[in-house]
């Protein structure tokens, strides 16, 4: 199964494309969009579509793993970041790819083994389980790839496979 990971955002969006094969994964690429500061939001949203639904329709992925976002303390960003994660939702409905969102609870457990893990456990671990020399960078890139780590580990779980069936 190939998975593409997201770690949503309107600065930088961290992706990160996985091959599932028998418990293990076999990294595919990795990378970022990134748009600049201070540039019009409406075009920001734009690099971001375009962005993205150019690795969609390069790697024509069988699922996308998102992070589920929840309120944050500064509303403005917390808007940006939901208004980035809608045009991505867009572009993997127009490549009739289905999404499958998990917390930052869900992507430790999955990664680590501990859902307390920091952030620097996250990354080695994520590092280790795709035989990288070095942890992506940036740092969203390195999240993203988590995020398709977490839907390996869901996707062949009974229950997700159960669930699958019944769609």
């Amino acid at each position: 199964m190939v998975i593409l990971g997201i770690d949503p955002g309107y600065a930088i969006v961290g992706y990160g494309i996985i091959r599932t094969e028998r418990g293990r994964y076999v990294p595919l690429e990795h990378g970022a969009v990134v748009t600049k500061a201070g540039q019009d939001f409406n075009r920001r949203l734009e690099i971001v579509y375009d962005g993205i639904a150019e690795v969609l329709q390069k790697w024509r992925p069988e699922a996308v793993s998102i992070e589920k976002l929840f309120f944050q303390n500064n509303q403005k960003t917390a808007i940006g970041v939901a208004e980035a994660r809608g045009v991505i939702l867009l572009a993997a409905q127009k490549a009739r790819v289905p999404v499958f969102e998990y917390t930052p609870l869900q992507v430790k457990l999955a990664v680590t083994g501990y859902g307390q893990a920091q952030k620097p456990q996250v990354m080695e671990m994520t590092r280790r389980l795709l035989c990288l020399k070095e942890v992506p960078k940036p740092d969203d890139t390195a999240d993203a790839l988590a995020m398709a780590i977490c839907h390996g580990q869901a996707a062949g779980s009974s229950l997700r496979q159960a669930m699958l069936r019944r769609r």
